[in-house]
């Protein structure tokens, strides 16, 4: 092994914790000594022996670091948010059961006769209390009653049927 390469190898250690603090991740610190010392090997014939190659190896690594972080900036601006990448490949179904049954639920309500058709949509759809609706309607609290009883019962039959 020539100096160049014995130099190399006993400075991997300090190369490495060198990229761990420019990282902050041990993993990132890994791929960054790899970068650095592909590039100090391509680049062998531009180290001086007798130069410090400590000083050269942190500043090809150094550098690669820059070139790195700025690729990740490039790429992030260029990507969507997580949040979006989290949704992919969410099955579709549940939501458009749910808009099918909210669309024969609705198709159900227009066949309805009115008064019915009012009590179920004061009560069950708008939340109003009983006498809240019957005081709307200007009709008795069982009477009201009566009609969501009634209105219910034939929603229920008219979803059944589709």
């Amino acid at each position: 092994m020539d100096a160049f390469e014995e130099g190399l190898s006993t400075m991997l250690p300090r190369l490495r914790r060198f990229a761990h603090g420019l990282s902050r991740s041990s993993a990132d610190a890994d791929d960054l000594v790899q970068i650095a010392v592909e590039r100090a090997l391509r680049a062998r014939s531009q180290w001086q022996p007798g130069t410090r190659l400590d000083s050269w190896l942190y500043r090809i690594t150094r550098n690669a670091w820059i070139d790195t972080a700025r690729a990740r900036s490039r790429e992030m601006a260029r990507l969507l948010p997580e949040e979006v990448g989290e949704q992919v490949g969410e099955d579709p179904r549940p939501g458009l059961e749910a808009r099918l049954d909210l669309d024969s639920l609705m198709a159900a309500m227009a066949r309805l006769p009115e008064d019915q058709r009012e009590a179920v949509a004061l009560v069950l759809i708008e939340g109003c209390g009983y006498r809240e609706a019957a005081e709307i309607l200007d009709i008795p609290v069982g009477t009201l009653s009566s009609r969501l009883v009634r209105g219910r019962n034939a929603l229920l039959a008219l979803v059944g049927e589709g």
